[in-house]
């Protein structure tokens, strides 16, 4: 039997996992980047979200409640 591997983060996030993390679709996710409500940047034609911001974005919605 193999060893398991432990699962590591990455600190960066695709769009995929970003609209399932916030349950969004993809609309309502580019417009929230365009609008400069989430913190993106594009590598090649994709965007990429640091796992950090993310995260703090939806602990500093809840706090505000």
């Amino acid at each position: 039997m193999k060893p398991r591997r432990a699962v590591r983060f990455s600190p960066l996030m695709t769009s995929t996992e970003v609209r399932h993390y916030l349950r969004v679709n993809q609309g309502t996710l580019y417009k929230l980047i365009r609008r400069g409500h989430i913190p993106a940047f594009k590598i090649g034609g994709d965007y990429r979200f640091q796992r950090d911001a993310i995260e703090k974005l939806v602990t500093d919605r809840q706090a505000r409640g």
